[in-house]
């Protein structure tokens, strides 16, 4: 009887370290780290020259940020412009932390305000594509709309034969778009 309990508690313990190893995971997999400065659109291809580098070429210098949309609230908020293709992360300020281009989904939501629902830190979207840093926070039509990441990095039109709701971002900007809107982050959609 005795080797039958210490085999007992040896599973038991073992059981435990390895739920708290994936707690521990999870943990930091969801734990918000800080916001990087507001930055332009896109690679430095798309950017202006403005100092000499090393080699005597022009380095780029980032274009000017996007502003914020006038009609898109006050406080702390997420705003996706439809026109744009674009998203701000607001501060409570009301300046822009940051703001970064967007591939839209084949189903909008109408321009307002909205509230995240929930929030996967890896699925499989709609589309059959694995994504990370999913946040949603509209319905449309049956259709769930919210921001994500493909985990290969692609942002690519969206396919217009099928309704999917899903708004792709590059992975940093998935990443940055978790930390800032958890549950309950309010979400004004402009046109």
């Amino acid at each position: 009887m005795p080797a039958k309990s210490s085999t007992i508690v040896t599973a038991l313990t073992a059981a435990a370290l390895v739920a708290v190893g994936v707690l521990g995971y999870q943990a930091s997999a969801s734990a918000s780290a800080p916001l990087t400065a507001v930055r332009g659109d896109g690679p430095a291809a798309d950017r202006k020259p403005a100092a000499h580098d090393q080699a005597g070429k022009k380095e780029q210098s980032p274009a000017a940020p996007a502003p914020v949309p006038a009609a898109s609230g006050t406080g702390k908020r997420v705003v996706y412009a439809l026109g744009a293709k674009r998203v701000w992360l607001v501060g409570a300020d009301g300046k822009a932390l940051r703001t970064f281009p967007v591939s839209p989904s084949t189903v909008n939501p109408a321009p307002g305000a909205y509230a995240v629902t929930s929030r996967s830190v890896s699925v499989t979207g709609s589309d059959g594509v694995a994504i990370e840093h999913v946040v949603r926070f509209a319905v449309v039509k049956g259709v769930v709309v919210g921001f994500s990441a493909a985990v290969d990095g692609a942002t690519p039109a969206p396919d217009g034969a099928k309704k999917t709701g899903g708004i792709r971002e590059s992975r940093d900007d998935g990443k940055a778009l978790w930390d800032f809107a958890l549950r309950g982050a309010k979400i004004v959609v402009v046109s």
